[in-house]
């Protein structure tokens, strides 16, 4: 292990060791150690904001075309490097080679989508009541901004925080979740690389239960931009709002217990298609899962069977194994909450009609698999329906129609997403809109968003500004208004 590389922070436009190291491993093979990462100090962290805020200034003054050149740069790379980071992806995260090599595509897109907003950031020109007065109204960057993203998309959700915040002239300081540090060391070292000033963008590699408060309390530290766990983002919100002096900006992200409505007019085909890939692809853990699925009635049987047909074939396996549908868990903590729902399930006396077991091993590799969960008879108020779960568990609701159902849907203390399969327009469209949910989706899975529209949901699922797309000025830049007398 000691002549193993270390691969470093990178703080002030150095590379530099950390105060510990942690082993990433692989989940599909636990035997296999992708590397070893330094784990940044809190001294570190500051020396990574003291530079940030140096270098910001500067960085806010380069012309667009500056910007534009670096960030899709940074995108061409990404892309023309699919093959090798979607392999990498797979490997560390436990997502299939498919669905990894797509999440790079997404980043690199991204970055250039970002590429493009350098160029058509707007203003507007507005007439006073006063004569010879001019308003001009003008974006300006925040300033540092903390970047705290978690494991399950570690290439794309960096990304799309990432690359808004430099597109508008801030810098960064980026901490990724400690299970993908691998992922987020690849994106880093290619920044590195993008002609950035030093200082402009820094990686630190850290738990955030060691050093999270030290990316938020920093008076430095203009905003705050964070995917995660619902009381992580309330910890934070609290922690912007009340630090002593300036309060920071932030915008969070905190998950979802999303529904998906089966009617009985569904195309059965469809609606299985939708409840497989919703719930069970990435391994359901995917904010934006539909871990609820609400059936009607009339074609609940039929659906449950041919579900569970589906299941019985899905192939479970290592992640890079082209074979392979469906990886296994993140990591041992998860796969142990995971199956702790399966059993508050069982206890609640919902129905385990399929999967909810460990597999300690497949093909002789050991790794965090597990079969996938399918529960019905349940009803709304049990927990497996309350409460996040982001594994591959997935439970019925038996419906009567579209109002009980739109009813069920919006029965939950998050918003983030949801869906509805059915040959009625009338339903669907009705659905669109009594839905509480940042983003809806007819006739389609409730995974899965574009990288140039907007991302977000209401409830406990998101606050502040949406991110993505042309939405994301608003996060990342502050508006000023200036009175100009001619």
């Amino acid at each position: 292990m000691n002549n193993q590389e270390i691969f470093k922070n990178y703080i002030a436009g150095e590379w530099i060791e950390g105060s510990s190291v942690a082993e990433n491993i692989n989940p599909s093979d636990t035997r296999d150690l992708i590397g070893l990462y330094a784990r940044a100090s809190k001294d570190q962290i500051d020396l990574a904001i003291a530079a940030a805020a140096a270098a910001q200034p500067l960085w806010a003054r380069t012309t667009p075309q500056q910007r534009f050149d670096i960030l899709d740069g940074v995108g061409s790379e990404i892309l023309a490097r699919r093959a090798e980071l979607g392999e990498l992806l797979a490997r560390e995260e436990g997502k299939i080679l498919a669905e990894a090599v797509g999440e790079v595509v997404r980043a690199g897109q991204i970055f250039k989508f970002f590429a493009g907003e350098c160029l058509r950031t707007t203003g507007d020109l507005q007439a006073s009541t006063r004569p010879g007065i001019d308003v001009e109204v003008t974006r300006e960057a925040l300033g540092v901004v903390s970047i705290v993203t978690p494991w399950n998309f570690p290439m794309a959700i960096p990304a799309w925080k990432i690359a808004p915040a430099l597109a508008y002239g801030n810098a960064v300081v980026f901490k990724p979740a400690d299970a993908v540090s691998a992922s987020a060391w690849m994106l880093s070292e290619i920044l590195s690389r993008s002609g950035l000033p030093a200082g402009v963008f820094n990686l630190v590699m850290a738990r955030g239960r060691d050093v999270g408060d030290s990316l938020i309390v920093d008076p430095r530290i203009a905003a705050v931009s964070f995917t995660g766990s619902e009381g992580t983002g309330r910890h934070i919100a609290r922690t912007c709002v009340e630090r002593p002096g300036t309060m920071a900006k932030f915008q969070l992200e905190m998950g979802g217990k999303n529904p998906l409505v089966l009617l009985d007019d569904a195309d059965l085909d469809i609606a299985v298609n939708c409840a497989l890939n919703g719930a069970f692809f990435s391994t359901g853990q995917r904010c934006t899962a539909s871990s609820r699925l609400i059936v009607g009635r009339g074609i609940h049987d039929a659906f449950v069977e041919k579900l569970c047909a589906r299941l019985q074939s899905l192939v479970v396996g290592d992640a890079r194994d082209p074979a392979t549908q469906m990886g296994p868990v993140v990591d041992a903590a998860q796969l142990r909450q995971d199956l702790d729902y399966v059993e508050v399930g069982k206890q609640e006396g919902a129905e385990l009609v399929f999967g909810g077991m460990a597999q300690p091993e497949i093909a002789g590799q050991p790794g965090y698999y597990m079969t996938p969960a399918l529960f019905i008879g349940t009803s709304n108020g049990m927990r497996i329906n309350r409460e996040e779960i982001f594994g591959p568990v997935a439970s019925v609701i038996k419906v009567d129609g579209l109002e009980e159902a739109i009813a069920v849907a919006n029965d939950t203390p998050f918003g983030l997403s949801a869906g509805i399969v059915t040959r009625s327009l009338k339903s669907a469209s009705f659905f669109k809109k009594q839905a509480q949910a940042g983003m809806v989706m007819v006739n389609a899975p409730t995974a899965g968003v574009d990288p140039h529209v907007p991302f977000g949901g209401r409830k406990a699922s998101s606050y502040g500004a949406r991110e993505q797309g042309q939405y994301a000025v608003e996060f990342f830049t502050t508006v000023k208004t200036s009175y100009i007398n001619s």
